[in-house]
């Protein structure tokens, strides 16, 4: 869709549209880490450094989206340096899904299978290409500089490979303007491309949970309670970012859009659903918090860690409605792969 005052009204008029609807709530501590500015500071260089294959606008975009205050809202307790990591992921993340918006199903592989060697350390040089890969290749340096345990780690990369997995399975159903059947939507949505699954691995670095043993982080209720955090996280993007949704051809992965399709009931009606469907998983994360099992000597720490899991839950809803700009008219940046590189840019991320 063509950014113009034309389309930027058209937005204007959804956002008013929803503006008053009921929106999720959590009754969960709403913190922030206290380096979140130092924290944007970096970010902002992130992309002065390594973005320059997007042009000068989306640049702009992404610095108002401060799309590193995800992390400073969701970790409080963690340090700049541990920080890095989830924030990095969080930021490239979340450009390179702009950016690639509109590749095929394979090439989202292929930049799948990239990002992955990078992550695991099979590609351990350094990409000469700056930009995507190379903020992906320093995630890696960050955890090794802030003493992430390996074990740790390979959790938090596994679950990136799966949000990866998901920004390319979605590609099926943009191509063909098409929402997926609700049940493969709640897969590759809610457990994949919502990118809450890595969150929910990542906390273990806050406070002293990474001394948690397998016997709690790999019991069924605590990975319940990471794929409630991550569906919630998708649902209640979807809800938030609707009105951008419904104004540009191909983005069908949103709950409300795969619920009316579904049921064939108008879009507010549908919007009604999308809670609902939200709230149901709220119950049940908070049912499970209350009543996690017996976990002996690690039964303190694993409570404390289910607790922050929804404050994680918070931080992320937190920046949407506090101080994001990246759901608002005229602020969406449009997909740039494919098109001519900025004089001043790197090559693009898929030259290799």
């Amino acid at each position: 869709m063509p950014d113009t005052a034309e389309h930027r009204l058209f937005e204007q008029q959804l956002y008013e549209k929803f503006a008053n609807l009921p929106r999720p709530l959590y009754p969960f501590a709403d913190l922030v880490n206290p380096a979140m500015e130092e924290l944007a500071q970096e970010y902002f260089g992130w992309i002065d450094d390594d973005y320059g294959f997007h042009s000068p606008q989306a640049r702009a975009r992404h610095k108002q989206h401060r799309l590193t205050d995800i992390a400073a809202r969701a970790f409080p307790s963690l340090t700049l340096s541990e920080l890095r990591p989830v924030a990095r992921f969080t930021a490239s993340g979340a450009m390179m899904d702009d950016y690639f918006d509109h590749v095929s199903h394979g090439e989202m592989d292929a930049i799948r299978k990239r990002i992955m060697a990078l992550l695991s350390g099979t590609d351990a040089a350094t990409p000469q290409d700056l930009g995507i890969y190379r903020q992906f290749h320093r995630i890696r340096q960050d955890a090794l500089t802030c003493g992430m345990p390996d074990h740790l780690y390979r959790k938090f990369i596994v679950a990136i490979d799966r949000t990866i997995t998901g920004y390319r399975d979605e590609k099926r159903y943009m191509a063909h303007n098409r929402p997926a059947p609700l049940a493969v939507f709640e897969v590759i949505r809610g457990e994949c491309s919502s990118g809450g699954l890595p969150f929910a691995k990542y906390l273990c670095m806050q406070k002293d949970y990474r001394s948690l043993p397998d016997d709690v982080l790999e019991h069924p209720i605590i990975l319940r309670l990471h794929s409630l955090a991550s569906r919630m996280i998708g649902w209640h993007n979807d809800i938030i970012s609707l009105p951008k949704e419904l104004s540009r051809k191909g983005d069908v992965i949103n709950l409300v859009l795969t619920l009316q399709h579904k049921h064939d009931v108008p879009i507010e009606d549908a919007y009604e659903m999308a809670l609902d469907f939200h709230d149901r998983d709220l119950d049940e994360f908070i049912t499970l918090q209350n009543n996690l099992p017996a976990f002996g000597k690690s039964q303190g720490t694993a409570q404390e860690y289910a607790t922050d899991l929804g404050t994680m839950l918070q931080g992320v809803y937190s920046w949407h409605t506090k101080n994001s700009q990246r759901y608002t008219p005229g602020a969406y940046v449009e997909p740039e792969y494919g098109r001519p590189a900025p004089k001043n840019g790197s090559r693009s991320p898929a030259d290799g």
